[in-house]
């Protein structure tokens, strides 16, 4: 997913390399690495909570699954605080700079085997994130005028950046764990985070040594150029871990009324604004929230990929391909290899359909359908196609993954577009926060559904076709109920497309 946000008033005038600002290829390179930290340990954690912290037993796979989810969320509830930062308070090269290296610390924290130095390491990945994520994103956008007709082609060339990296990332960590330093039996997990960890480390090197060609773009704001904002930056962020840490601690369950008490109040403020300017901005608002309301559950089942989908790839899924094992690890670079493949043959199709071309909420309804059809599928291996060892065949996994992928990709890259041609002009940041607000609920809630999936004892097929089939009827109800109401939406939209 790509954030955009308008350009500086002046652009300076940049190197070109592959006719793009040279500054570009070096942001590229440094969200690949940080893609690669993010990527690297997200096959890993789930069955390291359970190998780790709950001896092996299936009984971790629940609380683990809740840890992965509340993770996830607080990711995201992190990043709308990281703009505010750059833009006020540190400026977005320096802001990327602190954000990568407590990233990196985290990274190399959750290698302990202690269980409470691995949370406070989360946490101090969560704080780092919130710091890098939305502001590395914001610098590509800064590097075009607002009317550069090469602005589109430069996020989609970041994009691959990213999809690069988490391509990469599962094959190589994995190789680590189990054929470099451990074996399939006993994986060395630890070298998944600190392989992690070094990726990240080269991000922050990368940006560190290449940011002079930015020049003047994400500097820091008149009067804030002292060093010692970036000290009361790291003691904020220092101050964050222990919350995010609590928060972690707490549950996914209490970070669940946590999450959407801040949800409803940022609502409130949206529908208030909207209400002053009028009618319009009003309408405007309501179809945003209507939005942001499917965007939960669409995250809700999506995010399956790194918790109950890593559980029943390791358990119940027939890795054996001839004389190959296809690893668990491997799965997590489908949705990126899909998503480069099919990307390019989604945008032609949507350019060829024209005025035929299906609105904001009719895309939304489709990236619903499409990801209730991989629930569907997993409905139909787990009832009629497992073996005699109690093993659904490799490619039902595998075209899950793909099928997910065309979903996101018919949701998510217009997603913050959406938002900011929705959202009351004054309260741009405010839609962006709920638009990662409901991406992160729906995370977290990712995960207490995963819970679910595992039960009390851990997966087995028949919970998983139980999950899975509830899975399959919300997302399909919800996608049928999107495009029985998108005319409703559109003209809440006022013309918006």
């Amino acid at each position: 997913m790509t954030e955009t946000t308008s350009s500086a008033a002046t652009t300076p005038d940049f190197p070109k390399t592959l006719g793009h600002p040279r500054p570009l290829w070096m942001l590229f390179m440094t969200e690949f690495w940080e893609r690669f930290a993010f990527y690297g340990i997200r096959w890993a954690l789930v069955l390291y909570i359970v190998a780790q912290f709950h001896g092996g037993d299936a009984t971790g796979e629940q609380p683990a699954s809740r840890t992965y989810g509340a993770y996830l969320a607080l990711v995201y509830a992190a990043a709308i605080f990281g703009g505010y930062v750059a833009d006020r308070v540190l400026g977005y090269q320096r802001s990327i700079l602190v954000g990568a290296a407590v990233m990196a610390l985290g990274l190399f924290m959750i290698a302990v085997p202690n269980q409470q130095i691995f949370e406070i390491g989360l946490a101090t990945i969560i704080a780092g994130n919130g710091l890098f994520k939305p502001n590395i994103s914001t610098m590509v956008g800064k590097l075009y005028g607002i009317t550069d007709e090469r602005r589109d082609s430069g996020f989609t060339i970041f994009y691959m950046g990213i999809n690069l990296g988490a391509l990469i990332a599962p094959v190589l960590t994995e190789y680590l764990a189990k054929a470099v330093f451990g074996s399939n039996a006993m994986p060395s997990y630890k070298y998944v985070f600190i392989a992690s960890g070094v990726g990240m480390l080269i991000s922050l090197c990368w940006f560190w040594v290449g940011r002079r060609g930015l020049k003047s773009v994400g500097v820091a704001p008149p009067g804030s150029e002292s060093v010692m904002r970036v000290v009361y930056v790291l003691l904020g962020a220092a101050a964050a871990v222990p919350v995010m840490y609590f928060l972690l601690a707490s549950g996914a369950g209490f970070l669940q009324w946590v999450l959407s008490a801040l949800f409803i109040v940022l609502s409130l403020l949206l529908l208030v604004e909207g209400i002053r300017e009028g009618k319009v901005q009003r309408d405007r608002v309501i179809a945003m929230l209507i939005i942001f309301a499917f965007n939960v559950l669409f995250w809700m089942f999506f995010e399956q990929a790194g918790s109950s989908f890593t559980f029943l790839a390791d358990k119940i899924v027939n890795r054996q391909l001839g004389d190959f094992n296809f690893p668990t690890a491997w799965f997590q670079s489908v949705n990126s290899l899909a998503i480069i493949t099919i990307a390019p043959i989604l945008a032609v199709i949507w350019v060829r359909m024209g005025r035929s071309n299906p609105s904001i909420p009719r895309k939304f309804g489709l990236g619903l359908i499409f990801n209730g059809l991989a629930f569907a599928l997993l409905m139909l291996a787990l009832s009629d196609m497992v073996d005699a060892n109690g093993k659904i065949p490799f490619w039902t996994l595998f075209m899950v993954y793909v099928i997910q992928s065309v979903g996101e990709l018919c949701l998510s890259p217009i997603g913050l577009s959406m938002v900011t041609k929705l959202a009351p002009l004054r309260l741009v940041g405010f839609g962006m926060g709920g638009w990662f607000l409901s991406t992160g609920i729906g995370n977290n809630l990712s995960g207490i559904f995963a819970g679910h999936v595992s039960g009390e004892t851990g997966m087995t097929t028949q919970s998983a076709l139980s999950g899975y089939t509830f899975g399959f009827w919300s997302l399909m109800g919800a996608g049928v109920l999107l495009f029985l109401i998108a005319p409703l939406i559109n003209k809440l939209m006022h013309g918006v497309k």
